[in-house]
This record gives structure tokens, sequence and C-alpha cells, in this order.
């Protein structure tokens, strides 16, 4: 394991270790602009140019920390690339060619660095990284460069380009701080310690939602419709339909129609304009089953609450000059923030947003739409709240086709 300090300790560390194998020489860890920085002696300048997560470690779980069964957010696996630049003493270049030659022969024979080193390094400036103590090991290895990536790179900076020599560390995990969840474990297995049981049959053992139908065979419901839900082992007590949306604090819970079965559930939309807002909802059942003492959740469903024009229909509009003002009022009300459109014909009208002052109220049912340069005729229109149309197909004819309801118009004159 390692903490954030993992970074500059891994600096610390290579520099410490070309200090002790260098002698009288200047060890600095300085971007490529300011390594020289005026100086005129020996120096060996080590540069952190890039970081990139390691592929083969990530989304791996901690080593040593996480065990089977717990769920924690996994370390952050990083790769650490170096560049070695050398300036010898009165800006000579040989001494300075003998100077990273030096430096890469350290690296060469010290490819590991070992905790004894990471933690001596670090004791003076970065008494609280725990790189040390890290299973995984610190690797350094040779970072081949061509010379065009090397001059960009000295480019980048506008420093005059010297010869240099790349270096990659790897890996450098950095622990989470989110907390592990650690369920507590398992006592037994089923009532009595009775194992893992088997059925001869493909359906789910506990209670699943396979199924969600409307009235009408439509595509999505309205306010004070029923739902029907169909699956599997939904019979029990203390059956509850929880309804969840972005908009709702909380999940509104329900409680079933009378008569439901184990595949079969059905439930009545509450026919609350100012509580329910339009817009995708998900739903789950939560029930007890026969022989449990605890209750189960199924897996969700989601379904789209369409919004219904509650303004009498059709509507002739007339024309001001070249534009229309349609307005309009609806159920569910809706709410500051919600994405309101009105669907003319083949085209989109966005809703009139109120002045700033006074500040627009939480939630309204009334609604305003300007069409800009208004072509006169008879319109089909929808209302469009956060993705979802209000209804304007007609279906309640099971034996024949869909056909669009008369009603839902708008005569531009």
């Amino acid at each position: 394991m390692s903490n954030a300090l993992a970074i500059a300790a891994v600096t610390t560390t290579l520099r410490s270790l070309l200090i002790g194998r260098l002698g009288a020489v200047d060890v600095t860890a300085r971007p490529l602009d300011k390594a020289r920085n005026g100086a005129n002696t020996n120096q060996v300048n080590l540069f952190l140019y890039q970081t990139a997560a390691d592929a083969a470690l990530l989304n791996m779980p901690m080593p040593g920390r996480v065990r089977p069964g717990e769920d924690g957010l996994p370390p952050l696996p990083l790769t650490l690339y170096y560049l070695i630049s050398s300036y010898g003493q009165n800006d000579d270049d040989i001494q300075g060619h003998r100077l990273l030659g030096q430096a890469m022969s350290v690296l060469h024979d010290h490819p590991l660095l070992g905790a004894a080193e990471i933690k001596d390094a670090c004791a003076a400036d970065l008494g609280e990284s725990d790189l040390h103590n890290q299973i995984e090991r610190v690797r350094i290895t040779r970072e081949p460069m061509s010379i065009d990536e090397m001059s960009k790179l000295w480019m980048t900076f506008k420093s005059e380009y010297r010869i240099s020599a790349a270096y990659q560390v790897s890996v450098v995990l950095i622990e989470s701080n989110r907390a592990t969840r650690t369920p507590l474990p398992v006592l037994t297995r089923g009532s009595e310690d009775e194992g893992a049981s088997a059925q001869a049959s493909l359906n789910p053992p506990f209670p699943t939602l396979a199924e969600l139908s409307f009235p009408e065979r439509r595509y999505s419901a309205q306010l004070g419709d029923i739902l029907t839900m169909n699956g599997f082992n939904l019979d029990g007590t203390n059956v509850r339909v929880r309804l969840s949306h972005p908009l709702l604090a909380t999940d509104r819970v329900l409680v079933p129609e009378p008569g439901n079965t184990a595949a079969e559930i059905r439930v009545t939309i509450p026919n609350e304009p100012a509580n329910l807002p339009a817009g995708f909802y998900s739903l789950a059942v939560e029930v007890t089953r026969p022989g449990e003492l605890s209750s189960r959740i199924t897996n969700r469903l989601v379904f789209a609450l369409a919004p219904e024009i509650s303004s009498p229909m059709p509507m002739t509009v007339a024309r001001v000059g070249d534009d229309a003002t349609i307005n309009l009022s609806c159920r569910p009300d809706v709410r500051l923030g919600q994405r309101v459109a009105l669907l003319i014909g083949d085209g989109e009208v966005r809703a009139v947003i109120p002045p700033p002052a006074p500040p627009p109220p939480p939630q309204s049912s009334a609604l305003t739409f300007k069409v800009l340069n208004a072509v006169p005729g008879e319109y089909f229109v929808r209302l469009r709240v956060d993705g979802v149309d209000s209804i304007l197909f007609d279906r309640s004819d099971e034996n024949g086709p869909p056909v669009f309801d008369q009603t839902q118009k708008v005569t531009i004159t």
C-alpha cells in the first residue's frame, strides 16, 4: 500500500540513490527550463515528465487489503516516466557525458528500489510516506525514446536540447481513501446450515421482475394508471412497490392492488400532479417470502411517466405578426430544471423561460411556448418533459393498428 506521497517518495529515493553513487555532483529535480538555473557545477537533473495508469493493475484490488467478499475502491496504479540530463562544470560536454554515463550505470545496476532505501530516503522530508510498505516492487527500466520524441519534449519547455536518458518506474499503488465495505462473515448457509439448494428450473429462485405493461398497450404510463408487473416469486407478505425518480428525495412506496399472485402484481400510480413529476422512473417490488423473516427487493425496471396536456383540446391560436404564442396547462406539474418542449408537427419549440425577477416558482402547471415565423395550419402536438412525450396515439383497439388522437391538435391562423 502507499498513500498520495508515493510519487514524491519515488523522486526523492531516485535522487538519494544518485547522490550516494555519484559523489560530489549536484543532483536536482527541476523542470527542463529551470534545470541549470545559472549553476556552473557538475550536475545531474532528474525530471518527472509523465505519469500513466498501469493497465495490468487497473481495477485490481489492493494486494493484502481487500479480502474476498469485501467491496473497496481499487488503488490507483501509476507508471512514472523520468528524464535524466547532465551538465558538466563550465558547460563542458565531455564532463556532462561522463556524468550521464555514470547515472545510467547506477540505474542499470539498481533495477529495484528496496523498502529500506525508500524508507531511509524519505525519513527526513516525507516521513508520512508509506511507499516502503507496498507489496508490489518498484522497478526501474529504460524507456526508449526516439530523437523526435526527445526533441519535442525539450521544445515544450523552450529549452536547448541536451542528450538525455528516459526511464520508467513502476508500479506505484496509491491507495484510495474511501472506506471499504466489510460485511460480517457467513455463519450458516440456509436453514440448519443445509448449504446451497438446487432446482430443476431456469426460473429465478428469488423475487424477480421480468415485464412491465401499461393500459391500452401504451409505451408509457400516466397519472392514475394501473401498472401490471409480471415476474417470479412475487407472492408473500408486506408486499410494497417502490418508485424512484431523480427529483424525488426518497422512494415513493405504494401498496399493490388486491388479488396479486406469485407471477403478477398490479399497482396504481397515484393521481398526484404536484408530487410525481413526469420523466423516467425505476420500479422495484419489496416482499417477504413465505418462510422467511426478512424482506427481499427485486431488480428494478425503468418506465416513463408521460405528461398530459390538460388544456381544452383541440386549440386554435391566432398569430400576432409572424409569431404565435401557445399557452398550455399540463399535469403533472413541471418542476424547475426540467427540460420542456412542445413538438408541433415535426418541429420542437422550447418553453419560454420566465424573467429572472421575480424568481420562477419551483413547479408549475402553466406553460408558454412562442412559435417564431409560424406557418398557418393544423398540427398534431406533443408535450415533451425530460425526454418523455405526451401520448399522441390511441391504441385502445386491440385488433386494429394505432391511430392518432385527433384531439391533440393546434390550429394556427
